[in-house]
């Protein structure tokens, strides 16, 4: 949200207007289930949601697969529907894999939105969700990058892990602004750790010395690309851009080490999906979709998302 202010006086109005809500109503327990549950991405997630539960007057936990493994994703919604929650937001990663367990919660009376990756290829019961356009977010990505990498070069594109829709869709959008630059590239799988992933970059770069420049489409592998442009390439000419925040890729934006970052809010992410569960299940308003967000977080700016960063809203 742009308006800092704007921002906590409608958290303060939730608060007091869940909290209203709260005293007269029986207690609600909500759970959020995500691929990749201990990925650093999900802190402001999990922050925004922590925020939401109390300002709400409910309980919301978060779990989920600690890689990407479809069928036990889609089990513990089953679980989350035997255990009672009230409510489940679901990280929908795969266009296909939830929309049987989607609609057999919905069947049972059990509200489900999206949060983080949203099924809009295909059908799906959801009721609502709250995600970034990630087709417009990789446009973004190679507008941006145009501007730096030169017409008919080759550069490298990464991905921290395979099988997951918002990467894929980030991926192919900015891949189709670079071809109308007769731009190249190859393509590799980091994995979810920022350590691990600027090891895979160092030795793809080592690899290819003509490739300057690295792409990058989520948190990890943009942490791991800036890592290893500051550790072994530094004032060699290499340029870097991605996806997301923590605390190390705003310092790495700082130190000229990343060009910039996409921010998807993901504070955003779980503050919203708890008041859409709250208000449909004690109110009966319908959730809606809600955009995320793409803003640019660059040099000119990230001194202002530093503080925030650390404490865990950004």
């Amino acid at each position: 949200m742009k308006n800092p202010v704007r921002a906590i006086l409608l958290i303060s109005c939730l608060i007091a207007f869940g909290s209203t809500l709260a005293a007269a109503a029986e207690p609600l327990r909500f759970v959020f289930i995500s691929t990749c549950r201990d990925e650093a991405f999900f802190g402001p997630v999990k922050k925004g949601m922590e925020d939401a539960a109390k300002a709400m007057g409910v309980e919301c936990e978060f779990t989920g697969t600690e890689g990407v493994d479809l069928k036990a994703q889609a089990a513990m919604v089953r679980q989350a529907v035997a255990d009672g929650y009230d409510g489940i937001a679901l990280n929908t990663i795969d266009p296909e894999a939830f929309d049987n367990v989607v609609q057999e919660a919905i069947d049972r009376g059990v509200p489900v939105v999206a949060f983080n990756v949203d099924d809009h290829r295909t059908p799906n019961a959801r009721l609502s969700a709250v995600v970034q356009r990630f087709d417009h977010a990789g446009e973004t990505l190679g507008r941006r990058a145009a501007a730096f990498v030169p017409k008919g070069s080759h550069v490298l594109m990464t991905l921290h892990d395979e099988g997951i829709s918002a990467l894929d869709e980030r991926l192919a959008s900015a891949q189709a602004v670079l071809k109308k630059q007769n731009v190249t590239w190859t393509v590799v799988v980091t994995g979810a750790e920022a350590e691990k992933a600027s090891q895979v970059i160092t030795r793809a770069l080592r690899d290819n010395p003509k490739i300057k420049h690295v792409l990058c489409t989520g948190q990890a592998d943009t942490e791991g690309a800036g890592l290893a442009v500051e550790r072994h390439f530094a004032g060699k000419g290499y340029a870097v851009a991605g996806f997301d925040l923590s605390p190390n890729i705003l310092r790495l934006i700082k130190a000229g080490h990343i060009r910039f970052t996409i921010d998807q809010q993901p504070y955003v992410q779980g503050f919203y999906p708890v008041v859409q569960l709250t208000l449909y299940k004690r109110l009966g308003i319908m959730p809606a979709n809600m955009d995320a967000g793409a803003g640019i977080i660059d040099q000119s700016n990230v001194e202002n998302v530093l503080d925030l960063s650390k404490k865990g809203y950004r």
